[in-house]
């Protein structure tokens, strides 16, 4: 059957039309003890486990900032990342590939034109997709779209991944910017190059590189790869949804993405800590449990401090964040992106809190909880490996917004 004459329904209903925000998020909590439980083999393999991404997508995790013209239920920002906090508390790197493998559904219905996303959403709304923003390949006009090529690193969130969306040049136009283009997962190669130790940190976060061949993408499933420099006007999506969720700022999307895990792996290691504190004595007399040592109990205090604050600013982040798109929305007043660099920023502080957080917790931990195989050093890796990132230069972030409240040309992305 020639795709002209596939048959696309106008809307897809949600599998659950009356699911809430409130149960999708008591569903990832209950979650928690089998997220913990799969985590070591999940590192091993380089992804969650196949049984956890059923329960996942059952839960109706990948649908929640999908439009509801396309089977999604666009619960909104503040919900999708209180189901993410839950999921980083039992393992950060299935964390961090759930959340890359479910938040670019708005990319694609912010910025892409309806008939891709007609296309890409598809007859049932199945869309698991990452999106490597660096433009590492190329995509050479052709009749009717491009013939794409490249090899792109670290495409979280491609472990259980329907789709495939990546950043490219165009030769002779690359003064244009970035082209973004998305193809369905079996016109790309997975290459097994994630897990089982290859990385210090998010073994099981889904991160494989992807090699991209002659792939012909249409014109419709491709759209500029500048999402963050529109100012008075929101993105195409919010019009043609008529939801708020789609006005197309990704700062602060983009960011709490990757610092949900961060804080994940910051509870988590409280939580190794506390199991510690409770079942092991002190060295020395006298010998007692470590939970009614006043020097446990101030780690233990400290690190609980700043995790809660750490939560809090997520939390605030998201209700914010539907705040300022429901404001454009309804009055258009635009949600700036001064506003949305802002939270950015202030995401970029609560992961200081919770590495700082983790770092604590591990140090008073004793040099057992660093041997490998242990979830304390698994969770201290995890945090580690978000240091390296090239979002999380806070310096270079606040100087950026500085510039933009004061009018400056700034440099951010």
């Amino acid at each position: 059957m020639s795709e002209q004459t596939v048959s696309r329904p106008d809307s897809i209903p949600a599998p659950e039309p009356d699911l809430t925000p409130e149960t999708i998020v008591a569903r990832a909590r209950a979650l928690i003890p089998e997220i913990r439980a799969q985590a070591d083999e999940a590192e091993r393999i380089g992804k969650h486990v196949p049984e956890l991404d059923r329960k996942f997508t059952e839960a109706g995790f990948y649908r929640i900032l999908q439009p509801k013209r396309f089977g999604g239920y666009a619960f909104g920002m503040d919900t999708f990342w209180k189901v993410i906090m839950a999921v980083a508390e039992g393992d950060a790197g299935t964390a961090w590939g759930l959340c890359l493998g479910a938040h670019h559904a708005p990319g694609v219905g912010c910025w892409f034109p309806e008939e891709g996303q007609i296309e890409l959403f598809g007859a049932t709304g199945d869309f698991k997709c990452p999106h490597r923003a660096a433009p590492m390949g190329t995509s050479t006009p052709v009749d009717g779209g491009y013939i794409v090529n490249g090899t792109w690193d670290y495409c979280s969130g491609v472990g259980y991944a329907t789709h495939f969306m990546c950043n490219t040049m165009v030769p002779g136009r690359e003064s244009e910017g970035p082209l973004t283009i998305c193809t369905p997962i079996e016109n790309v190669t997975v290459l097994p190059d994630w897990g089982n130790g290859n990385i210090i940190g998010m073994n099981s976060s889904g991160s494989n590189s992807v090699r991209v061949e002659n792939v012909f993408v249409p014109e419709y499933c491709t759209c500029s790869g500048n999402w963050t420099h529109n100012t008075d006007r929101a993105a195409p999506g919010m019009y043609l949804h008529d939801d708020p969720l789609f006005c197309g700022r990704i700062y602060a999307m983009y960011h709490a993405g990757l610092v949900i895990p961060v804080i994940g792996a910051a509870k988590g290691a409280l939580h190794e800590y506390e199991q510690i504190l409770l079942t092991k004595k002190t060295y020395f007399p006298p010998i007692v449990p470590r939970y009614t040592v006043e020097e446990y109990q101030r780690h233990y205090g400290q690190a609980r401090s700043l995790i809660d604050c750490a939560e809090a600013i997520i939390n605030q982040c998201g209700q914010q964040y539907m705040e300022l798109a429901e404001r454009w929305h309804r009055t258009g007043e635009p949600f700036t992106r001064e506003d949305d660099a802002e939270m950015y920023s202030m995401i970029q502080v609560a992961s200081r809190m919770a590495i700082d957080a983790t770092n604590e917790l591990f140090g008073a931990a004793s040099s057992s909880a660093a041997k490998r195989g242990a979830a304390m050093q698994r969770h201290f890796r995890d945090a580690a490996i978000y240091l390296g990132h090239i979002s999380a230069r806070h310096d270079v972030v606040a100087t950026e917004v500085a510039r933009m409240h004061f009018g400056l040309p700034d440099s951010l992305f």
